[in-house]
């Protein structure tokens, strides 16, 4: 039955429930109204009022959850769908709705798939520029700077010794933007290590405590899925530096079951009503790259909790 149909008959049940009632009971209406009969009257309007009211509430629920959920629907948070319970026009549009979110899901997955690829490609490129060009340079005027100082006299000596040490850290910099630019040591020593050299460095650089938890029977994982758990937890300790006011944070990573979890823990003042800002956007769509989850959950007694729940691929036979 469509939802015009519906509605006229909810309408016509009432009309006629109180069309009925006039003719058949025993009730007259007197000129002028008396009290007791304009009581009655206005009680039985009352009546099918709120009656017609809660049948068309009944009939339009599926729309009001359907513009519900049209209005908080998230494309980086899959999986929000309605359930369709009967047939008609209504449970047609829910149909569609959930169908056109599926479709917008895989749309956006794959987008974000060819655009983290792109970014990736030019992380790389970028290095190997950073590498091969700019730290090649500053290393011969490394070399250069120290050649002229232990021929130059003193004071000179002194300042070209001064320009050695700040050309050094620059050249340092350099190697540690490569380094984040293009983990090198995932693709040699495998994910473990990279997540253990990322903490040791953010500790060194940031002076705060850092504790890791790595089961030691964690499965083999493609280098998709070990590029978007490093990144996360690059991107989470970035997020504990600059905003969670912490002094402890801890990286974990176990086996679940068929799944992979990764968890980025800190002691800090936690996200509170906050905005997600664009580093947890970026973190979902590298989650949507791999088909994993992402929830954000608060840590009691404070704190912040960044859970990345990945499948692990079925081995083929």
């Amino acid at each position: 039955m469509s939802l015009y149909w519906r509605i006229f008959g909810l309408n016509a049940v009432v009309l006629g429930t109180a069309t009925a009632l006039l003719l058949l009971a025993p009730v007259t209406v007197s000129v002028p109204v008396l009290l007791t009969e304009a009581v009655v009257l206005v009680g039985g309007l009352g009546v099918m009022l709120v009656a017609n009211a809660a049948l068309l509430r009944i009939g339009l629920a599926p729309l009001v959850r359907l513009t519900r959920l049209m209005t908080t629907v998230d494309l980086l948070r899959p999986g929000q769908r309605l359930s369709v319970r009967g047939h008609g026009e209504v449970a047609e549009l829910i149909t569609t709705f959930n169908a056109m979110l599926e479709r917008l899901e895989g749309e956006r997955a794959a987008s974000s798939a060819r655009a983290l690829l792109a970014q990736e490609t030019e992380r790389r490129r970028i290095a190997q520029e950073l590498h091969d060009e700019v730290g090649q340079s500053m290393t011969a005027i490394l070399l250069g700077l120290k050649r002229a100082a232990d021929e130059a006299p003193e004071p000179l000596r002194g300042e070209l010794q001064q320009a050695q040490e700040i050309t050094r850290a620059s050249l340092d910099e350099v190697r540690r933007l490569v380094r984040r630019l293009r983990p090198g040591v995932l693709d040699d020593l495998g994910l473990v290590s990279a997540l253990t050299s990322l903490a040791t460095e953010f500790a060194t650089h940031t002076g705060l405590r850092v504790l890791r938890r790595f089961d030691s029977d964690l499965p083999a994982l493609d280098h998709e899925t070990e590029l978007v758990l490093y990144r996360v937890v690059q991107e989470g300790l970035t997020n504990v530096a600059r905003h969670a006011g912490a002094t402890r944070a801890e990286v974990g990573l176990r086996r679940a079951g068929d799944t992979v979890v990764l968890a980025v823990t800190d002691d800090g003042r936690g996200l509170g009503a906050a905005a997600e800002g664009a580093g947890i956007r970026g973190m979902r769509e590298r989650a949507l790259f791999v088909g994993a989850s992402l929830d954000i959950v608060p840590v009691p007694p404070g704190g912040t909790e960044i859970r990345l729940t990945v499948p692990v691929p079925r081995k083929q036979p």
